[in-house]
């Protein structure tokens, strides 16, 4: 089913308790890793210092990223450094946006299509079936980080098994042609509209969309 489909269909079977309810039971989702949602801790997720520049919000950076970087692969072929990051930032949101707090007012639909195409991003670099969550953003940022200084022989070091089962090499060839991915392009363009829609509403930015971009 296409992705705006899929948030279409959503849209006609929210349960009785309307937002609320459905959050609920996006938390009784597994997260990655194998982790459960009731009666089992919440994976803890961060993104390193660098992820954003300057004093500025590294998850609303990281939507804003991956919204651009995922919605067209094809525009990162040749730059694996750069799809490095975007894969990090994605696997973060995934994790971050259903179940943090700050979110809350999100619509619980944006954190089902993070988790939908989560599987998508991490069939095409290789991660690990069940691979926790955090050490996964930590390698690729640390490849993103070596490849940027010329060390090719660190970043295959930081993407190898076992979260990257192909190894070094083949994982670095993988982020340097991905393929097209439907899902996780559509996932953070939503989480990016509720990031304005919910901007708006609150006036700290006009209607014109996050930072002006039409989201």
């Amino acid at each position: 089913m296409p992705p705006t489909a899929a948030a279409t269909s959503l849209n006609g079977i929210i349960p009785r308790g309307g937002c609320g309810t459905l959050r609920r039971m996006l938390l009784a989702l597994p997260l990655p890793g194998g982790c459960a949602g009731f009666g089992a801790p919440i994976p803890s997720i961060g993104l390193p210092p660098d992820a954003v520049e300057g004093a500025g919000d590294p998850t609303r950076a990281a939507i804003i990223g991956a919204a651009y970087a995922l919605s067209d692969p094809a525009s990162l072929a040749g730059r694996p450094e750069e799809a490095a990051r975007a894969v990090a930032n994605y696997e973060y949101l995934a994790v971050e946006i259903p179940t943090g707090p700050r979110w809350v007012g999100f619509s619980p639909l944006v954190g089902l299509e993070l988790r939908r195409g989560l599987e998508e991003v991490r069939n095409a670099v290789g991660v690990a079936p069940g691979a926790p969550p955090q050490p996964v953003v930590d390698a690729l940022y640390a490849a993103s980080r070596a490849m940027r200084a010329g060390d090719a022989e660190a970043a295959r070091r930081a993407l190898s098994p076992p979260l990257f089962p192909a190894g070094g090499e083949a994982t670095l060839a993988r982020l340097t042609a991905l393929p097209p991915l439907p899902q996780a392009g559509f996932a953070p363009s939503l989480a990016a509209r509720e990031m304005s829609r919910q901007d708006s509403q609150d006036g700290r930015r006009g209607g014109g969309g996050f930072f002006g971009l039409g989201f």
